[in-house]
């Protein structure tokens, strides 16, 4: 007889997790669902030893792929073919050697008859916990392949999202790059050069050339410690963005800004609309899709309103009125949530909640995207005209002496 390491939820959607002696897995599965739970992952105790389960936790798929083979694996299960042998198929269907091993090792586990949730909870880094819980859900009613397409929607719009914004701050960064790198050089290399010939001529500069020169030394005097500050600082932000005090702050703070706070505010809500429609709408309890559509929230205190939202839900609050208390979201979602439990459509109020707040976000990023590089431009056209007239303004001064 083994022990077994197990993770489960309960009837109430709290997880749960423990040690039990028994000789198969299928035996503590049968154990576990006697006691009300539902196993989502099972795992051998200390069956580390060949190296396995490490590599498991250190393995992670590229979203992207996840996002492809979902929608095969949606795709084949809608079809009715056999779990397994759907697992199969798209493990040979793979271009990248890891999700043709993973999807083989999946194959593998529900063959033998452990759920998918549980098989997926064995690859912690490439499945999170809320692509386990929509797994699990479908499995519980039956609405597995519908379940994968929607959750398969949802990866792929947030892979577009994610993109849109790798775009859209592509430009800005490259500009950046560039025009601090021909201001290091002006001041490191230009400048020393142009003083000498300045220093021959012995004239009076001009200030804003005095200014260059004593800002050229400066930096050419004090270039380490710059960089060991920012280093410094690089690393002390890395640290204390570990602490949930400190994330909460600085969240706080960037939702204030005037546009990317309101950027941030529309990604995140229509996030949460997103999977909360999702769950509700595989017909899982509202209660257990507000803590799964919670914790998918990055910004602290939008994660908060929604926990807080959570908990007047459960003391019998109407969802609509528990969000719109938060006085966070859009109120586009508030609305459309009051006119779903009103008409008893709420899962679709949600997805057309969510269509919305994507929407949004989408002409936020371009609004604040066409806003930022022509601020860049300005700014650092500004600071190359200033290093170039204080160089120019002493050789205009010389000529007109010489005439």
């Amino acid at each position: 007889m083994g022990a077994y390491r197990y993770e489960a939820v309960d009837a109430h959607g709290k997880p749960r997790r423990g040690l039990i002696e028994a000789q198969t897995a299928k035996q503590v599965r049968d154990q576990l669902r006697g006691e009300g739970l539902f196993p989502t992952l099972i795992d051998a105790a200390g069956g580390d030893g060949d190296g396995d389960s490490g590599l498991r936790e250190r393995l992670r798929v590229p979203p992207v792929l996840v996002a492809l083979a979902t929608r095969q694996l949606a795709t084949l299960a809608r079809s009715g073919m056999p779990l397994d042998q759907a697992l199969a198929a798209v493990g040979e269907q793979a271009d990248d050697a890891r999700m043709g091993k993973l999807f083989a090792a999946l194959r593998t586990e529900v063959a033998a008859g452990e759920p998918l949730a549980g098989a997926l909870g064995r690859w912690p880094r490439t499945f999170d916990d809320l692509y386990r819980g929509l797994v699990g859900v479908g499995a519980e009613t039956g609405r597995l392949a519908e379940v994968l397409e929607r959750l398969a929607d949802y990866l792929e719009a947030r892979q577009a999202l994610k993109q849109k914004f790798t775009l859209a701050l592509i430009y800005p960064a490259l500009v950046s790059i560039i025009a601090l790198a021909v201001i290091a050089v002006l001041l490191v290399y230009v400048v020393p050069q142009v003083v000498s010939v300045y220093e021959q001529s012995r004239q009076t500069l001009p200030w804003l050339t005095q200014a260059l020169i004593a800002v050229s030394g400066f930096f050419r005097a004090t270039w380490w410690a710059w960089l060991a500050a920012i280093t410094v600082a690089v690393v002390a932000f890395a640290v204390a963005n570990r602490r949930q005090a400190f994330r909460a702050r600085w969240h706080a703070m960037l939702l204030k800004v005037p546009a990317l706070g309101r950027l941030v505010t529309s990604v995140d809500t229509a996030r949460f609309a997103s999977t909360l429609a999702i769950l509700v709408g595989s017909g899982a309890p509202l209660l257990r899709s507000l803590d799964a559509a919670r914790d998918v929230v990055w910004a602290l205190p939008l994660r908060r309103a929604a926990g807080a939202a959570s908990d007047l839900v459960r003391e019998g609050v109407s969802l609509a009125r528990a969000l719109r208390e938060q006085r966070v979201f859009p109120p586009v979602l508030v609305h459309l949530v009051a006119n779903g439990e009103s008409s008893g459509q709420l899962a679709s109020m949600l997805e057309r909640a969510a269509g919305e707040l994507e929407r949004e976000s989408e002409r936020r990023l371009t609004w604040f995207a066409a806003l930022l590089q022509p601020a860049l431009i300005v700014a650092m056209g500004a600071i190359v005209l200033v290093l170039v007239l204080a160089v120019m303004l002493p050789i205009v001064s010389m000529n007109q002496l010489i005439r």
